[in-house]
């Protein structure tokens, strides 16, 4: 399973996330990622918002209607997995 290096925008703290899956959905990159690399744990949309020669830009999706189409073609990508959305 691959791993990224995150960078949180308010305490600049490094987050190693684990990427399940990634896909394209209107010409938009999203991953989905979880913090652990094993078990049952929660996991997150993330949309490519932007990229340069060296970094690429990701923020959570929060739009529910993004958020529910993503999901939609997450739960076809990834087989025996549960998503459950709070």
């Amino acid at each position: 399973m691959d791993s990224i290096t995150l960078i949180a925008p308010d305490t600049q703290e490094d987050i190693t996330v684990y990427v399940l899956e990634e896909t394209t959905l209107n010409e938009n990159k999203y991953l989905l990622v979880t913090e652990d690399s094993e078990g049952d744990t929660e996991a997150f949309i993330l949309k490519e918002i932007a990229e340069d020669d060296t970094d690429v830009t990701y923020e959570i999706v929060e739009d529910d209607l993004e958020f529910n189409a993503v999901v939609k073609v997450f739960e076809e990508l990834v087989e025996d997995t549960d998503f459950e959305m709070d």
